[in-house]
């Protein structure tokens, strides 16, 4: 095994924490078709802003019937309690999003037989605000496998573990694949998932088993 860094604390954890993540895992493979475009929003929000944020901004979405009505997203992006950077910026994404939803649940659907990875690559140049981080969130979400979510909390683990030597500034397509192809040696080396290890990653910032 190449000299990764810290593997004892990693198995440790994953012993602790392996069965809810994996209950987890099972939780997003059981979505359902009605439930994609919730997810995608879900998605589209959580760059620079909290999980949970997102979570609520959904909510109020939904509530106000933004996916069946003509709604402004914007000032639902920023209530409650919460708040969701760039939220002019995220509502143009949402309403682009809405306006191609059954192209984008038809890709989604072929993508089943032409393989994630290809799928992943239609919804960032079709979607937008949609980048790799976020295509790759969005699938895992709705029980897709082996994909990476290289948010700044994995990529520091990676560094924390030896796999990174250092967290990149910037991740173009070439570097992501590069990065999320380490990262699966490394999956593979210790025995534990990509998927199960991001969920892992994200519990020790959070101390939850988020989505």
């Amino acid at each position: 095994m190449k000299p990764y860094h810290d593997i004892g604390t990693l198995l440790e954890e994953y012993a602790a924490r392996g069965e809810a993540i994996r209950q987890r895992l099972r939780e997003f493979a059981g979505v359902q078709q009605e439930e994609l475009f919730c997810e995608l929003m879900y998605c589209l929000m959580t760059a620079q802003s909290s999980a949970r944020a997102a979570g609520l901004a959904v909510e109020a979405l939904l509530r106000a019937g933004f996916c069946d009505r003509d709604v402004d997203p914007v000032p639902l992006l920023q209530g409650g309690g919460y708040y969701v950077r760039f939220h002019r910026t995220k509502g143009k994404n949402l309403l682009a999003a809405k306006a191609r939803r059954a192209e984008i649940t038809e890709a989604v659907a072929a993508g089943r037989l032409s393989g994630s990875g290809a799928t992943r690559e239609w919804l960032v140049r079709n979607v937008r605000g949609l980048g790799w981080k976020e295509a790759s969130h969005f699938l895992r979400n709705i029980g897709w496998h082996d994909l990476a979510i290289l948010d700044r909390h994995i990529l520091r683990n990676l560094v924390r573990h030896g796999v990174l030597r250092s967290v990149p500034a910037t991740l173009t397509r070439s570097r992501y694949l590069a990065i999320e192809r380490k990262f699966r040696q490394f999956a593979g080396a210790v025995g534990i998932s990509m998927d199960e290890l991001d969920l892992l990653f994200w519990s020790r910032a959070t101390g939850e088993i988020l989505k």
